[in-house]
């Protein structure tokens, strides 16, 4: 059967969070690198499907196709080391060590930055004529997103803060969902379609991606956002970092595995024999029938 249960699911988690945590430097790079710049694409992709048909619902449904490539070919995006590699370390498994867990994070951070970082160059040359000419309509949406989604924050101090971690909670939530959601099938059919779901839910709700947001944000910056480096990192990149890192332990690895892998006492089962069932239902059939 292409279903993989619960419990085998959790086991599934832990061994691929074990298997990152001992990946060498250089293929955790790669594959770092390649999830971000694939990411980087679809989001490309999606914003210019939502600018050309005025239709956000359909960019969204849309841009799930990057994550499922990515995921399928087997590359790494932080939120989904955020989710499954402290589950090897709270499994005890040998040699984990929380230095480890950092190591991994850290890589992934800079692997998926470096290839966010190279679309966003790429479609800025795209969207200027390699700088020649102001931006296209594609590449002004880019540049408002951008700024709306920093100084937008900011205006708001310590409310639009809150809400910026929120919104990075929510979205790792989704995400680590799909992420967890693919290991629950054998097929690619089952795989994509448990991965499609919860990724156009984050999409369209407008949650903060940290990785997504590694391509929006330089991108902005070269298309004529109005915010500053120091904007994007303070009022949005590091706190959707912290609230992804948030949403996808508590509420997708650590639920997964307290109700799966340690699973808590069974409650006691009622003492009652069968022959003391069956007098009692003798008992009351004249009362049924008798009303």
């Amino acid at each position: 059967m292409s279903y993989v249960s619960p419990s085998e699911l959790v086991t599934k988690m832990i061994d691929a969070g074990e298997s990152k945590v001992f990946m060498s430097t250089r293929d955790t790079v790669i594959r770092a690198y390649m999830a971000g710049a694939i990411l980087a694409l679809a989001a490309a992709f999606a914003v210019t499907i939502t600018v050309e048909t005025g239709q956000p619902l359909v960019g969204a449904l849309l841009f799930p196709v990057g994550f499922c490539l990515l995921y399928l070919l087997g590359f790494d995006l932080l939120t989904g080391v955020f989710t499954l590699v402290p589950l090897a370390l709270i499994d005890k498994r040998p040699g984990v060590r929380v230095r480890s867990v950092l190591r991994n994070w850290g890589l992934v951070f800079v692997g998926n930055f470096a290839g966010a970082l190279t679309v966003a160059l790429m479609m800025a040359v795209i969207a200027t004529f390699a700088f020649s000419v102001d931006p296209n309509e594609v590449g002004q949406r880019l540049g408002e997103i951008g700024e709306g989604r920093t100084v937008g924050y900011a205006d708001h101090g310590a409310a639009g803060m809150l809400t910026l971690f929120i919104r990075g909670v929510l979205c790792n939530w989704m995400v680590s969902t799909g992420v967890v959601a693919a290991m629950m099938s054998t097929s690619v059919s089952g795989k994509v379609i448990g991965m499609w779901m919860p990724i156009l839910v984050f999409f369209y709700m407008g949650f903060e991606h940290s990785v997504v947001n590694m391509f929006l944000f330089p991108s902005g910056l070269m298309l004529g956002g109005d915010f500053s480096i120091a904007d994007y990192f303070l009022w949005n990149e590091i706190p959707t970092v912290i609230g992804n890192l948030v949403g996808g332990l508590t509420f997708v690895g650590l639920t997964m595995y307290a109700t799966h892998a340690r699973t808590g006492a069974t409650r006691p089962r009622p003492t009652t024999g069968k022959a003391e069932d069956a007098e009692q239902e003798e008992l009351e059939v004249p009362e049924k029938v008798g009303a």
